[in-house]
Order: structure tokens, then C-alpha cells, then sequence
């Protein structure tokens, strides 16, 4: 990513998810995520590929999206964008904390 980010680039309303962790009475919990920002942002696909694992089929799609910089960002939200749902893999800070670049993974069952 370049030293200047163009903020005319983040085109797209997404959603900012944070899990949310309920006892599920079996000395477990259940994972649900609540939206905590809607933030403008960019999202450019990076690239797919199957997944060949044994209990794991379909494919992922990686994308790089790109947020005004906010604290508190971690690998343990999401983000959505309309019916797509991305998993954060990195997040990275760009252009001396003006935003926040983000690695993320898109499940394709």
C-alpha cells in the first residue's frame, strides 16, 4: 500500500462485527457477532482458493479492505458488506494511522 492513500477510494458502507460470547449451558459458549460501526471502506478482491481439507470443502476468497483507522480492530472481528461476510486474518496500520489495512477471508461454500 503507497504513502498516500486516496480517501476518495473508500466507496463501500461496511460493517464493523464484534463477537459476542453466550454461556450455551453445556460449560461452552455460542459465538454470535453484533454490529458495533458502520465505517466507509474499500474491498478489492486478492484472490481464491479450494480448500482441500478433509472436513472443509468449498473455497475462499481473500480480499484487502482498506477502513479510516480505528482502535481496537483484531483478528476476532468481521466485517460485512451487504450479504458478504469477511473473516479479519491481519490488520495492519497504514499511512501514519489515517487508516487500517485489512487482510480478510470470505467463505464460499
Amino acid at each position: 500500500m503507497s504513502a498516500s492513500f486516496d480517501i476518495g477510494a473508500l466507496d463501500r458502507r461496511l460493517i464493523l462485527l464484534a463477537p459476542v460470547e453466550t454461556p450455551d449451558g453445556a460449560s461452552g459458549v455460542t459465538r454470535s457477532y453484533d454490529a458495533v460501526a458502520t465505517v466507509w471502506g474499500s474491498v478489492t478482491p486478492l484472490a481464491a482458493r479450494a480448500d482441500v481439507a478433509a472436513d472443509s470443502r468449498g473455497a475462499s476468497l481473500r480480499v484487502r479492505i482498506v477502513i479510516r483507522f480505528r482502535d481496537g480492530v483484531t483478528t476476532r472481528h468481521r466485517i460485512a458488506d451487504g450479504t458478504h461476510s469477511y473473516a479479519i486474518v491481519a490488520v495492519r496500520e497504514i499511512t501514519g494511522r489515517r487508516f487500517l489495512e485489512i487482510d480478510a477471508d470470505e467463505r464460499q461454500d
